[in-house]
């Protein structure tokens, strides 16, 4: 009996480190698991202070203006988890153009997305996007090339920070302003006598005068009761606005003039940008980049879908054959002789140069 409980008793000695050996790598799982899980990655702006920035446009809603303007904030956002913000101000909410503009000069406000119209009071030279049909012939990369990437961007940006703006995109997708009337014009010659609404802008005017239209600058607000008033009988602007306005209620034509670029500018006050940490300074850069990407890809499906949405309002649309564009162009010669004299020469030859050899 008591071999028996010795032999026993071995049997069991032997057989518990086989167990054991088993059950190890069950005791130690854990710890496997621990030592795996990835490090989580810090975040380069939390030593950042906050900033927030102030943003606003004089768009009309669902412009492209606003959409650009909203998508940077929300980007910028994200890209900087909540450091760097934008508090942005849509639809005429901080004032017109020109206001926007001595608001951001003054530091009230920190940036601005305007069309270039107006952006003229205050740099000159910015004058090179009033040549009319400068760009009507060409497609929406060569055009991005010239204002965004090519010797001229880098010329004309260098006239937006002597007067302390920085321009850190020109939004556009080759569409265009267009007109919109109540008296139909089927040929150049019937821009005669023509009663057209514009900005406050000489070179605008002078465009219209050449074509023998008589151009009167209302503010933007008071535009639809003027036309429905036929206090004028035109007005023009990108099919986006035209459709915030609800234009097609007091307008019966819409024809594709292609005469100004429908072009948004962000700007930015240069001190302000460069008092921001250089972090912050990419952020932005990448935002206004990325939010571009975007917008400009959906900008050509926007102008269409918005020109449909007049049509079915009610409005009858009207194109010209290619010859219309040359045919302005002979008539507007005096415009680009005015402006390369005021602003100087070498900037048209710039943007043609640009146009005419993109990279």
């Amino acid at each position: 009996m008591k071999k028996l409980l010795i032999l026993l008793l071995v049997l069991v000695m032997a057989l518990t480190p086989v167990a054991c050996a088993k059950e190890a790598p069950a005791t130690q799982q854990p710890q496997e698991q621990q030592t795996e899980q990835p490090a989580e990655e810090a975040n380069e702006y939390a030593s950042l202070e906050p900033v927030v920035l102030i943003g606003a446009d004089n768009a009309g809603v669902g412009a492209a203006a606003q959409l650009y303007g909203e998508l940077i904030a929300k980007k910028v956002d994200e890209i900087t988890g909540g450091k760097l913000t934008i508090d942005y101000y849509p639809n005429s909410q901080l004032g017109n153009d020109q206001e926007l503009q001595n608001q951001m000069l003054a530091g009230d406000i920190d940036i601005v997305i305007a069309q270039t119209a107006q952006t003229v009071n205050f740099v000159p030279e910015v004058a090179i996007f009033d040549l009319p049909m400068v760009f009507a012939k060409y497609d929406a990369k060569t055009i991005d090339y010239a204002l965004n990437r090519s010797p001229f961007a880098e010329k004309i940006n260098e006239a937006y920070k002597a007067k302390n703006m920085l321009i850190l995109h020109y939004l556009q997708g080759a569409t265009f302003r267009e007109t919109t009337s109540n008296k139909k014009i089927s040929s150049i010659d019937d821009f005669k006598g023509l009663k057209i609404r514009t900005m406050e802008n000489k070179n605008h005017m002078d465009f219209w005068k050449a074509l023998g239209a008589a151009p009167t600058p209302l503010p933007w607000p008071e535009v639809y009761v003027s036309l429905q008033q036929g206090l004028v009988d035109a007005q023009e602007n990108a099919t986006d606005t035209c459709v915030g306005a609800n234009l097609h209620e007091v307008q019966k034509y819409l024809i594709l003039t292609r005469h100004i670029l429908y072009c948004n500018q962000f700007l930015i006050n240069a001190s302000k940008f460069e008092s921001l940490d250089p972090l912050y300074q990419e952020a932005l850069k990448q935002a206004v980049k990325e939010a571009a990407v975007e917008i400009e890809a959906k900008l050509t499906n926007i102008d269409l879908e918005n020109r449909q949405k007049l049509v079915e309002g009610g409005m009858e649309l009207i194109e010209f054959d290619a010859s219309f564009v040359d045919q302005v162009l002979e008539k507007v010669q005096s415009v680009y002789e005015s402006i390369g004299n005021a602003i100087g020469q070498e900037y048209v030859d710039a943007l043609l140069n640009a146009l005419e050899n993109p990279q």
